[in-house]
């Protein structure tokens, strides 16, 4: 294994039973994604994108084939221990924000750590710092009913990165955005890349979202049919 991979996928197949169909999510994929890397899994509806990100995120195990994660093997794991690798090395954005509504955008960017053993006061601090790495000073105690979309998805990023994780997935993190918010968020997540060497997974069909990736995988029922690098 290469020293710079963060994340090594051998053979991954997802098979779902519905009633009495078995349907093939994922079909025998084998990838590599290094420390800074800034990938883009693309495809329509159906091709696999989700499951593959759900599999990543350690949301989902695969029916057979292997998923390393900085050199540990996780697609063995139980559940107790996916849940603490998803707390303290993965941070997710999604397309639907997930912010806890009538809370601040402080108290929304706290929560990864309040299942740490961090101090309170450090917390705050922690959470501080993510707000004003996506650019809401001033912002912090506003409640989320009181933040346009995109200040939604900045606290949701700032909520993602509050631990520090290894990887940040982001599933359609524009999808609920016009579109020039949505390229203020993507300079967001260009910018954690190139100054904070962030490795980021971005899910999408949306090619202009795959616009600031250096590497790009095309899915088509379950399997890679194209990479793109730049």
């Amino acid at each position: 294994m290469d020293n710079n991979d963060l994340i090594r996928i051998e053979n991954l197949t997802r098979v779902y039973k519905v009633g009495e169909t078995q349907v093939r999510a994922l079909s025998g994929i084998s990838y590599r994604v290094q420390q800074g890397d800034l990938l883009a899994i693309m495809g329509p509806s159906g091709s696999g994108k989700s499951t593959l990100m759900n599999i990543i995120g350690c949301l989902d195990k695969p029916t057979e084939g292997k998923y390393y994660l900085e050199g540990e093997e996780v697609s063995t794991l139980d559940k107790n221990k996916l849940a603490r690798i998803r707390n303290k090395k993965i941070g997710f954005v999604f397309q639907t924000f997930n912010l806890l509504s009538r809370t601040t955008a402080l108290e929304n960017t706290e929560l990864p750590l309040l299942y740490s053993n961090i101090p309170r006061k450090k917390t705050r601090d922690l959470a501080y710092k993510a707000l004003s790495v996506v650019g809401l000073e001033g912002r912090e105690l506003h409640r989320t009913n009181q933040l346009s979309g995109g200040e939604q998805q900045r606290v949701a990023i700032a909520r993602a990165l509050v631990n520090s994780p290894s990887l940040l997935l982001a599933d359609e993190p524009t999808g609920n955005l016009d579109t020039k918010t949505g390229a203020e968020i993507m300079d967001i997540f260009k910018n954690l890349n190139q100054e904070k060497n962030i490795t980021i997974i971005l899910v999408t069909h949306d090619p202009d979202v795959s616009k600031i990736a250096h590497k790009k995988i095309y899915l088509r029922d379950g399997k890679i049919i194209k990479e793109e690098r730049e």
